[in-house]
């Protein structure tokens, strides 16, 4: 009779760590301060947001970042590269860890007309 109640307590667990992740694959449109500030809850989404392409030379690397410099790392730099300077939107998948950062791995990238 354990083994029976194991079985269903382990298949309730499944169905309830289903139910909580985002298997829909939707895009969530986000902004940079909300991905800075709940980084931990977004991580492993798929999310779109948008900033201006800001990079530092060594190491190499580029971000988004807003007015308040809310910054969220991108990849591959080969394709954010080309749009140094300029206010693009990104989706793609967010990543989020206390020792590396937040990070966003590009699906799409397009520039976006400034006010």
């Amino acid at each position: 009779m354990k083994s029976k109640r194991r079985g269903v307590m382990a298949g309730l667990a499944l169905l309830v760590l289903a139910a909580c992740s985002d298997s829909s694959g939707e895009v969530r449109e986000v902004s940079l301060a909300v991905l800075v500030n709940q980084g931990t809850q977004l991580d492993g989404s798929r999310v779109a947001t948008q900033g201006k392409v800001r990079h530092f030379e060594d190491p190499l690397h580029y971000w988004i970042e807003d007015e308040d410099l809310n910054r969220v790392e991108i990849f591959p730099q080969e394709q954010i590269a080309p749009h140094l300077g300029e206010t693009v939107r990104v989706v793609g998948e967010f990543e989020y860890s206390p020792t590396q950062g937040r990070r966003l791995t590009l699906e799409s990238i397009e520039p976006v007309e400034e006010r």
